[in-house]
């Protein structure tokens, strides 16, 4: 069905129209399921979100109220979601991942009236409250919310476009946590709008394993997924490699939606190591079919009706979007913020371009400022740009320009396809020596690509260009083990030498890396990083933790 359809059958753009209009649609198939257990049917899903709205309402509950949401992923999950909203209430999801303290942080800034809280959440919900001054909210269990399902159907009251439906906390990779309000014509329009990306039917079937919490998956591997009748199953656990690939076999998913740091570890520590033993690999005819033979079983690996596997959230390193191009794996690329509900800009599979995410969306228009030959800040408008910070006016007129725009804060550069390619952050890039432009996170992954790196970061300094690079845990064994002694008195001399080796293997990177590098750009020192680095949900490094 083509956009205008949609538009016509969705009324006024709101999170209730999704209901309505997926329910009568697709009653009968299955819309929401936990791994191994039964599905709720979409004819079923407008009873269970006026029990979550019925018994919100008891509690005194109202339009514009918030109600926060804390649980793992589950079909409670999105039920209590499109009860709030259809209400009328506001949403406020929370990253399980958070601390207590944020947690408390953030029920408070947004002066939430009651909390659906998962089982598991219990206890650090307590903690977060154990602080709080002001007026207690209501705790609601999330699982028994979503169960209930009233005598008489509660009817939800009349909610436009205009009106706010979620207020998101970010963790964001430079500092405090900012509560994007987003009202539901941004959620349903850029849902809308992402499918001439990302168009789902009947019979797709979606494995979930993103938070929900995050706008990323909650409006594209839920609303939209409901949207167009799509199947979504969770999983009962979190999404390791042992509880994963299982999940793959049962489900066989034909659509999911991924952050980099999911397929960069599979290609990076499964496929290409195997495919770097081959001694033509080398030789890119041979490569490339290589390359081809391997995708076949990397879409294997996934269940084998793969047909979309978006990837967004963060910059996918070029040497794995390399070979998913030659693969000829199911990728897209897609870019955006939570202040942009989410998606900017995009392409299906099989219409990527390497080194570019794609044209923005139908309805959404991008401009880049103070553009030079280097690219220039990109600047959003359109009808998924948020209302603004939720009590924040001084942020929320920074994020915009005088006539509308809103700044991302990233660099880009345009193609003559209209293609957007990411560039960097704007706070990030490093100022050369003669005034050049430097952007760390090109050099990231190049230093990344290095078979013993497993992260790294790059920062500017007095000294120059600088890398704190965290290893793989093999290679620092490898290391560990030439160097091993077995005699207390020997053992500050071990650990001395493991240094020395450590040290020694990130100059040479350093100097394969510098190679490749404009002179102005070149690292002047690489810095081994112990731990591995700090990350938001979307696998992002928090910058703001580490030297600047």
């Amino acid at each position: 069905m083509s956009s205008p359809d949609f538009d016509r059958l969705l009324g006024s753009r709101t999170l209730a129209d999704v209901l309505r209009l997926a329910s009568s649609r697709y009653a009968g198939r299955p819309a929401l399921s936990l791994l191994g257990r039964a599905p709720i049917r979409y004819d079923e899903l407008p009873a269970r979100a006026q029990g979550v709205a019925g018994l919100l309402a008891a509690r005194g509950v109202g339009p514009g109220d918030r109600v926060a949401i804390i649980g793992e992923n589950c079909p409670a999950w999105g039920i209590a979601y499109l009860g709030v909203t259809s209400m009328g209430a506001v949403a406020v999801p929370i990253l399980t991942e958070f601390p207590a303290g944020q947690v408390g942080t953030i029920l408070e800034h947004a002066g939430c009236r009651a909390v659906l809280v998962s089982s598991r959440m219990r206890e650090k919900l307590s903690a977060a409250l154990r602080e709080r001054r002001d007026a207690q909210p209501d705790i609601i269990d999330l699982e028994e919310a979503a169960a209930a399902i009233r005598g008489r159907p509660v009817a939800f009251p009349r909610v436009g476009a205009d009106d706010l439906a979620v207020i998101i906390y970010t963790s964001g990779t430079t500092g405090h946590s900012k509560g994007v309000m987003l009202t539901h014509g941004n959620i349903v329009a850029n849902v809308v709008a992402t499918r001439t990306i990302l168009s789902m039917r009947p019979g797709d079937r979606l494995l979930s394993i993103l938070p929900l919490a995050h706008t990323y998956e909650c409006s594209l591997g839920l609303v939209a997924a409901l949207l167009q009748g799509a199947a979504v199953t969770y999983l009962d656990r979190p999404p390791t490699v042992s509880a994963l690939l299982p999940a793959l076999v049962a489900v066989r998913p034909t659509v999911m939606i991924v952050v980099p740091l999911v397929i960069e570890k599979v290609v990076r520590g499964r496929v290409l190591p195997e495919l770097q033993r081959i001694a033509l690999y080398g030789w890119r005819p041979v490569g490339r079919l290589l390359n081809l033979v391997a995708g076949m079983k990397l879409r294997s690996l996934f269940g084998g009706r793969l047909r979309f596997f978006g990837i967004g959230g963060a910059a996918l390193a070029p040497d794995v979007e390399r070979f998913l191009a030659e693969a000829r794996f199911p990728y897209a690329i897609g870019y955006g913020l939570t202040e942009t509900a989410p998606l900017v800009a995009g392409c299906g599979p099989f219409r990527t371009h390497v080194g570019s995410v794609g044209p923005a969306l139908a309805g959404v228009e991008v401009r880049l400022a103070d553009a030079g030959p280097a690219g220039g800040e990109i600047q959003v408008r359109g009808p998924n740009v948020m209302r603004g910070y939720y009590r924040d006016p001084e942020r929320t007129r920074e994020a915009f320009t005088d006539d509308g725009w809103f700044r991302t804060g990233d660099l880009g550069t345009l193609d003559a396809r209209g293609g957007l390619a990411i560039r960097g952050r704007l706070k990030t890039m490093i100022l050369g020596p003669s005034g050049e432009n430097i952007y760390p996170e090109e050099i990231e992954a190049l230093i990344n690509q290095a078979e013993p790196v497993a992260e790294s970061l790059v920062y500017g300094d007095a000294a120059g260009v600088t890398a704190l690079v965290h290893l793989k845990p093999e290679t620092l064994e490898r290391l560990s083990a030439r160097v091993a002694v077995r005699q207390p008195a020997q053992w500050q001399d071990g650990i001395a030498k493991a240094e020395q080796a450590a040290a020694a293997l990130l100059e040479r990177i350093r100097r394969d890396v510098n190679e490749r590098l404009a002179a102005f750009s070149r690292v002047t020192r690489f810095q081994l990083q112990p731990e591995p680095f700090e990350k938001t949900p979307t696998q992002k490094i928090k910058r703001h933790l580490y030297p600047r």
